[in-house]
């Protein structure tokens, strides 16, 4: 299973014509799980880890593809200069965010890609073990990862043990602290920091915490190599990501993509547009509205993106009709945003319902320009003032709503709601959870 160096690609080169490239995703057809025999079949034996990895992801420019974007050698590092061999690497599967399947479905179809990379990081940092941390809700991914660690086991029992530990269905479940906190027997709610996880994680240890697809990017560099990883993508943002796209488009469903494709690009690779777009929501409920006009040509580098004040994020594009009510949808966004706040501090509790009902009433009409005001007055306050980045998230979608549907409010506090703001929402479905365990 291990190999000591870098194997050949046995892939070839990338796609360069068509946007979409399948490496993440690749493999026999079908939608169950892979085995360890034909992921290694497909795809050659793993390095064993070591120093030398940190180089390498160094030299790919990987970046976390879990919202944050830092660089995952970075990362490693600061792990493995205070782990004593008593570190803990763990795979983050929480995925609480609706609008996203990325993560559910890379673990469903390649566990052994995700195990792999987890391997790799407890070898590299210097880890006693590893856990697999899995949202509660995404029993395929779960049922997967632990039926691929038992064959390890079995295959392999001189390999690194995986723990699999369920997150609660709740948004913020799967943040760093809040992470730690639950693996430590306390609610998967946020703490406060300093310590970071990485000097004081779980059982005390430092604690590297690695977003799926970033450990599956990890394990086919380690064999191909940071040059093979850069073959697309661009210059700030190499390689590929997968996304999550959703709403008026024909495919809805979860892509692997070339950082420099644009998003008319992948909503092409989509099925393309079932109507007509008004906006396109990048990067999650944690992300920035972007009229569509403006979206179509904005590669997904993150230089590119930041310009139109936009992230991938959690990797989701979702694309609103030019028939539905973008203030509707952002309101029920807050709403839900509100209802997830851990509690634990007066700028989500008070502030994110008090935005929530204030958008609401712009939905429905009984608005006044005074509450457009405080909407406005809010985002600045709010931002930067909560126990964790909750509110920093709920406040950053509102203000590009307040920009991209600016002539919907006004329209919505002269007249009645339109009558996109009774329509079936684009929005993916959030059951309805309770509990932070």
């Amino acid at each position: 299973m291990l190999a000591t160096h870098p194997a050949p690609n046995p892939l070839g080169p990338w796609p360069t014509a068509n946007p979409i490239c399948w490496r993440l995703l690749s493999g026999p057809a079908g939608s169950d799980a892979e085995t360890l025999l034909q992921h290694v079949t497909r795809l050659g034996p793993r390095p064993a880890g070591g120093g030398w990895l940190m180089d390498v992801l160094d030299a790919s420019n990987l970046r976390g593809r879990g919202g944050a974007g830092f660089p995952t050698g970075r990362k490693w590092r600061s792990v493995a200069a205070l782990s004593k061999g008593d570190a803990v690497v763990v795979a983050n599967l929480a995925e609480g965010e609706p609008a996203s399947l990325k993560d559910q479905t890379l673990g469903s179809l390649r566990p052994h890609l995700i195990l792999d990379g987890a391997a790799l990081a407890v070898e590299s940092v210097g880890a006693a073990g590893a856990l697999v941390y899995v949202g509660r809700a995404h029993s395929a991914a779960r049922d997967a990862l632990r039926r691929a660690a038992k064959e390890r086991r079995r295959l392999h029992p001189d390999e690194c043990r995986f723990e699999i530990v369920e997150a609660p269905d709740r948004y913020v479940a799967g943040e760093t602290s809040a992470l730690v906190n639950r693996v430590n027997g306390g609610p998967a709610k946020p703490t406060m920091t300093p310590p970071r996880p990485h000097e004081v994680g779980i059982l005390g240890r430092p604690t590297l915490i690695q977003n799926a697809e970033t450990l599956a990017h990890v394990a086919l560099i380690a064999r191909y190599g940071p040059g093979w990883f850069r073959q697309v993508g661009t210059l700030e943002s190499p390689g590929t990501a997968l996304v999550t796209v959703l709403g008026a488009v024909a495919q809805p469903g979860v892509l692997e993509v070339d950082r420099a494709a644009t998003v008319g690009a992948v909503i092409d690779s989509a099925g393309g547009l079932v109507t007509a777009a008004q906006a396109v929501l990048l990067g999650g409920y944690f992300g920035t509205w972007v009229p569509a006009a403006e979206a179509w040509n904005v590669p997904l580098d993150d230089k590119e993106l930041t310009r139109h004040g936009a992230g991938l994020g959690c990797g989701v594009i979702l694309v609103l009709p030019a028939a539905s009510c973008g203030v509707a949808e952002s309101a029920r966004i807050l709403r839900y945003l509100a209802g997830e706040s851990a509690g634990q501090c007066g700028p989500c509790v008070f502030g994110l319902d008090a935005l929530a009902s204030t958008l609401e009433r712009a939905a429905w009409g009984r608005a006044d320009g005074s509450d457009l005001d405080r909407l406005h007055r809010w985002v600045s306050q709010i931002s930067h003032r909560g126990a964790c980045h909750h509110p920093d998230g709920a406040v950053r979608l509102l203000g590009s709503a307040l920009r991209v549907f600016e002539r919907d409010l006004t329209l919505h506090l002269v007249r009645q709601p339109c009558r996109a703001t009774r329509a079936s929402t684009v929005l993916p479905t959030v059951l309805e959870v309770s509990g932070w365990q």
